[in-house]
């Protein structure tokens, strides 16, 4: 059995961290593109805690895999757990992990474990190639989550690069998150400058 674990300081709101990996789609938001990966929720069970069940796919080094997960675990604010349920790996189990910092700083793991498939072959595959490419993944992937909780990344698709900017000087102003920046202008817009 491979076991690749990585942890990172996000600085945002436990709450927030959690609500973001507590949706297995945003999985796919912490690799790079090239590999076109999706994860697709089939079955959402008591809001995306035990029981969803969501299949991953992806371009691994050039070769498509693919194979569904189950949440096993769901501790709000703590822990997700999830595990492969029919794929190509004899074994994979994800555990997340969040733990606060400070009022606005989670330390979030990332830990993977998982066994090859075809015996003393997977093993030499895995141990050449398959675990550098997945360290280097889950570290990326935790640097890329970082930088979208803290506005320093890239944009959401859903508003343009204007809104975007006005955002971020938003954030900069009210001090705290991007999200929740977006949801205090959402309640409370800012007051337009009388005409003159």
């Amino acid at each position: 059995m491979t076991t690749i674990s990585k942890n990172m300081e996000i600085n945002a709101p436990i709450s927030e961290v959690f609500t973001y990996f507590a949706r297995p789609e945003h999985m796919a938001d912490q690799f790079p593109e090239n590999m076109g990966l999706s994860i697709i929720p089939l079955e959402v069970k008591n809001g995306f805690g035990v029981g969803t069940i969501f299949r991953i796919s992806g371009d691994f080094d050039g070769k498509r895999l693919e194979w569904d997960c189950e949440t096993i675990e769901y501790i709000p604010h703590r822990k997700i757990v999830a595990k492969m349920i029919e794929g190509p790996f004899k074994r994979w189990i994800i555990t997340v992990t969040f733990e606060p910092v400070g009022e606005k700083q989670t330390k979030t793991g990332i830990q993977v474990d998982y066994d090859m498939p075809m015996g003393p072959l997977g093993g030499l595959m895995d141990k050449v190639k398959l675990k550098k490419v997945a360290e280097r993944g889950i570290e990326n992937g935790l640097y890329r989550v970082k930088s979208l909780l803290e506005g320093t990344g890239s944009i959401p698709v859903y508003i343009t690069l204007e809104a975007y900017r006005e955002v971020l000087k938003q954030k900069q102003r009210l001090n705290c998150s991007v999200s929740e920046t977006i949801m205090r202008l959402i309640k409370e817009p800012p007051v337009e400058k009388a005409a003159q």
